[in-house]
């Protein structure tokens, strides 16, 4: 059944928001391997494994494949923005990178949110459920996250 929107703009940006999921929680991977948390890697690479499983849903109700669907954009570069300066600021401990996690998935689930808040009557019923969707399964992985830094104070 072919699936259509009236705008995929709208998908192309949450296409984004997991492209720099992705790249911040692989940020996050090298920051906790250089200063010896290897036990965050498998959160990050699950986390990782999620936004790749949200882009290979939502491609296919945008219509076209393309390159774009690779680019960041505004919204998803929050995410890394998070990564890279947050843990600099704040010094290179668990409880740091995960706080930069955190705060990155905070942008994260943000964005959908205003996607479901101000672009609804633009989706389908098909497209907005998934959305809603993909966000309780991404609250879920923000809540492990949020426990995890909890766990360091």
């Amino acid at each position: 059944m072919d699936i259509k929107i009236n705008n995929p703009a709208i998908l192309n940006d949450l296409i984004e928001i997991n492209n720099d999921r992705i790249k911040g929680y692989q940020k996050a991977a090298e920051l906790a391997q250089e200063i010896g948390l290897d036990n965050l890697d498998d959160v990050f690479q699950m986390n990782m494994l999620q936004s790749k499983g949200f882009i290979a849903e939502l491609t296919p109700h945008i219509g076209i494949e393309s390159e774009e669907n690779n680019k960041t954009g505004t919204c998803g570069k929050l995410f890394r923005l998070w990564m890279s300066h947050k843990v600099t600021i704040s010094g290179n401990d668990k409880k740091s990178v995960l706080e930069a996690c955190e705060k990155g998935e905070d942008a994260f689930k943000e964005c959908y949110r205003k996607t479901l808040a101000e672009d609804d009557d633009q989706l389908a019923v098909t497209v907005r459920n998934l959305i809603r969707m993909q966000l309780n399964r991404q609250l879920e992985a923000y809540n492990v996250i949020k426990r995890m830094r909890e766990s360091t104070l």
